[in-house]
């Protein structure tokens, strides 16, 4: 059984380039190429019948001669000589290539080396290297080495050639990534080389023989038939079907085909044809079905994958694997209003979209992401309202009756009843921020979503309270948040639930109301000082024992001390002087000059500040004793006059 590879022959670089040159040339109107334009010599001298020149050399070209830049690339001054000859250029570089060659002139502009991983003097390579101020080349382990004993200190940036085998690739990025502290690496292997070699390893490892068709010049192929060779038993590289060995083909023998970038489809279906015909099998499908499938036509409506080449300001242009070129406007990539195209597609990126037109007489196919998207989006929601799985999105609007989210480019309508926000509370703190929801409702007809986010909370709220009363005991700590006031005290959410901090508990000072210590939406560190499972009721404290003034007084103040106190109020009896924030003494009236006064106010004023002795400390209490007379006299007032 014979399979032919499904990625076998051109790559989109190749065929752009021999459909540019086929397209332009002419008999009595010589289009010249500078340089080999791909790496096979069939199509070489195809092309040379049609008109179309391989110039080896820029001095070949006449002056004013239209030109055909190779798809490997050329270097930056053979173009400006060609310019300079009067020269129509056209472009043919593959996109891939193009793209190295941007990647090199940036590098190269902020100081770095380039680091090229290729096979030196392969035309892309030259070209690549003719950007850079300081190229270096490694084709083999040892070039690396050699290249990293006197560079591994320098800022070094590594780009690889289009078609370089990807596993040896692979080895060379981790010895520099191991080796250099300030490497950037480009991944620049083009994408159909990797799902190329990929595929080819794939059916290497179950064949027993193999035939990789190929130009001994074209490096893609070397490397593709270095691959196989490795995993298969028996493999033959070949120009053609002339050089075809069919000694030992057997119909129980289990073998593919597959070609490098730059071999033709009537080479391959010649070879496959005669292998075919050598053991007589019928499993496979015909090379006519198989390139049938290359060939056909899309049409609009039709779901397609393809591979991204090229990428501008207006559009992204895709591979289909069909005769027309595809691109997506970058207004059908997304309807998401904070879509980057730099973040999320690169060149070599696998695509879905839906054609959206079909022009075959210029050849293009325009396609879109962000509606193949949508369909795709519409039925995850509509899964989601039965799986009930949470979605994310972006609140993008508000109007008087809730908000509005972007959930995977779709909007999403949550009721004001649904944010989770209380009774006529603003929307504004929702706007722009990110939340997860449930989808409650899909109408695909009327393209209407409803979520909530409510509901999510709640579910969360429950499971963080059965959480909490399961575990929560005396003494316990909790980072908190304040969720209101009351005349008595605050409510702080725990974690899903709600305790009572009363105002006594809130200072060791004098509180008027709650907003004098804490504000609303304030994280704050609580610790519960009683508990009631069965009314579901907490107590917390706020206060700090450490704070507590008293502590403060006993540690540092004692009997007989002097200290200078403020009086803050008056009773027929003396007067309260304030010793520390939260802990008054009392002046008895008795004490406070060294005569008979009848009322406080004689001689002292709210405000007013003193020097008293320390007199008497109860502990048990929390009573301080004060006399002013004591400092005036030096002895405190009879015991009999005290009483009285």
């Amino acid at each position: 059984m014979i399979t032919l590879a499904k990625r076998a022959g051109y790559c989109f670089g190749v065929r752009r380039a021999v459909q540019m040159a086929e397209e332009n040339a002419a008999p009595d109107h010589p289009l010249y190429a500078a340089g080999p334009l791909i790496h096979n010599r069939h199509v070489i001298q195809d092309l040379r019948k049609r008109g179309v020149i391989t110039a080896e050399t820029l001095s070949e070209i006449p002056d004013g001669a239209r030109v055909i830049i190779r798809a490997h690339g050329v270097p930056p001054e053979d173009i400006a000589a060609l310019r300079h000859k009067g020269c129509t250029v056209l472009d043919a570089t593959c996109p891939y290539v193009a793209r190295i060659h941007k990647i090199a002139e940036e590098e190269s502009k902020k100081g770095r080396a380039v680091l090229i991983f290729g096979k030196a003097g392969h035309p892309e390579v030259v070209g690549i290297a003719a950007r850079c101020k300081t190229p270096l080349i490694a084709e083999t382990k040892e070039d690396l080495m050699e290249i990293l004993k006197k560079w591994s200190e320098f800022p070094l940036s590594v780009v690889c050639q289009t078609t370089f085998q990807k596993e040896i690739c692979l080895e060379f990025v981790n010895i520099v990534k191991n080796t250099c502290n300030s490497a950037q690496i480009f991944d620049t292997i083009c994408k159909a080389t990797d799902l190329r070699q990929s595929e080819a390893q794939a059916l290497a490892l179950r064949s027993d023989f193999a035939v990789v068709i190929g130009d001994p010049s074209s490096s893609n192929s070397q490397s593709l038939y270095k691959l196989c060779a490795a995993y298969c038993p028996k493999v033959q590289f070949v120009q053609d079907a002339g050089e075809l060995d069919l000694t030992g083909l057997t119909r129980a023998q289990q073998g593919f085909v597959t070609a490098g970038a730059s071999t033709p489809d009537r080479i391959i279906e010649e070879v496959y044809r005669n292998m075919t015909d050598e053991i007589k099998t019928n499993s496979a499908e015909s090379f006519e079905e198989l390139l049938e499938q290359s060939l056909k036509t899309l049409h609009t409506g039709e779901k397609v994958t393809g591979v991204v080449t090229a990428i501008n300001a207006t559009d992204i242009t895709v591979d289909l694997g069909v005769k027309q070129a595809g691109y997506i406007p970058t207004t059908e990539l997304s309807d998401d209003p904070t879509y980057v195209v730099a973040d999320n597609i690169h060149v070599g990126d696998e695509v879905e979209a839906f054609v959206v037109r079909v022009n075959d007489v210029e050849g293009w196919i325009m396609l879109s992401k962000k509606r193949l998207d949508a369909v795709k989006n519409w039925e995850v929601l509509e899964a989601a309202v039965e799986s009930k799985e949470p979605m994310e999105g972006i609140i993008v609007d508000q109007n008087k009756g809730g908000v509005v989210a972007l959930v995977k480019g779709i909007r999403v309508f949550i009721p004001a009843s649904q944010t989770g926000l209380p009774r006529e509370a603003s929307f504004d703190s929702l706007m722009k921020t990110t939340q997860k929801l449930r989808i409650t409702e899909v109408n695909t007809q009327r393209h209407r979503v409803v979520g909530s986010i409510k509901a999510l909370l709640n579910e969360s709220r429950k499971e963080a309270q059965a959480k909490i009363w399961e575990t929560i005991e005396v003494g316990m700590k909790y980072q908190g948040v304040v969720k209101s006031f009351t005349s008595y005290g605050v409510f702080v959410d725990i974690g899903g639930v709600d305790g009572m901090v009363h105002i006594s508990e809130l200072s060791w000072g004098r509180v008027k109301h709650p907003s004098d210590v804490l504000s609303i939406g304030q994280e704050v560190e609580v610790y519960v000082i009683a508990l009631d499972p069965e009314k579901k009721k907490i107590s917390l404290g706020y206060r700090k024992a450490e704070d507590n003034p008293w502590t403060k007084f006993i540690s540092t103040y004692h009997v007989n001390d002097v200290v200078n106190v403020k009086i803050v109020k008056f009773m027929p009896f003396g007067a309260f002087a304030e010793v520390l924030p939260g802990v008054d003494g009392l002046i008895h009236i008795s004490q406070i000059a060294d005569r008979r006064i009848g009322k406080p106010d004689e001689v002292l004023q709210i405000g007013q500040m003193v020097d008293a002795k320390i007199i008497g400390i109860d502990e048990e209490k929390k009573k301080i004793s004060l006399s002013i007379r004591a400092l005036l006299t030096g002895e405190e007032a009879p015991a009999q006059e005290a009483a009285e």
